[in-house]
């Protein structure tokens, strides 16, 4: 018996240190999807907490792929929403290897291309080993991974992960602006 107990107080020590850690981290462990951070494009950072209690659209992004395009449907995603409370996230990544080659590239690109006023991280990757913790956490506790750019990302109000979308669904789809408007009430 004695040996049982010392075992299962070990695993409850090596549980509370690995929560530990996965917060100190910024695994999202205590706020979910709001418990990260990304580098800014424009410097600073992006802190999902200081977005808690609204949602979140976070959108890996490329300026030199065939979505593209999409760029305009996110501004009007969130020119139409932010009012109510949505963030629309891009989180430019080369992980298809379609990312201009810096971040001073991107932000004029976009800015001159699609006149971006949402919130840009700086390049990050999405997928593999050097994913970004959210992204790390999406495929740890959800099993979704950007299978290409511009993939959606639905966070509801406590940062729980409500929906995900592929490529080929556009910004301004019913599929997803039903959904936003359902947690903007």
């Amino acid at each position: 018996m004695a040996g049982y107990l010392a075992a299962a107080q070990a695993r409850a020590l090596g549980l509370i240190v690995a929560v530990a850690a996965a917060l100190a981290a910024g695994t999202g462990v205590a706020a979910e999807g709001h418990g990260f951070r990304f580098g800014s494009i424009d410097g600073g950072e992006i802190d999902l907490a200081a977005l808690q209690g609204q949602p979140v659209l976070v959108v890996n992004t490329a300026s030199m792929c065939a979505f593209t395009p999409q760029y305009d449907d996110l501004q009007a995603l969130s020119d139409r929403y932010a009012p109510q409370g949505l963030t629309v996230l891009a989180v430019p990544s080369d992980d298809f290897r379609q990312e201009l080659a810096n971040e001073e590239q991107v932000k004029e690109f976009c800015a001159v291309n699609f006149d971006l006023t949402i919130p840009m991280t700086g390049i990050t990757p999405v997928t593999g080993p050097l994913a970004h913790p959210f992204y790390a956490w999406l495929a740890r506790e959800h099993g979704f991974v950007p299978a290409w750019n511009f993939n959606k990302v639905l966070l509801g109000p406590a940062g729980e992960l409500v929906a995900t979308w592929g490529s080929g669904t556009a910004p301004m789809a019913p599929a997803i602006t039903d959904r936003i408007e359902a947690l903007l009430q």
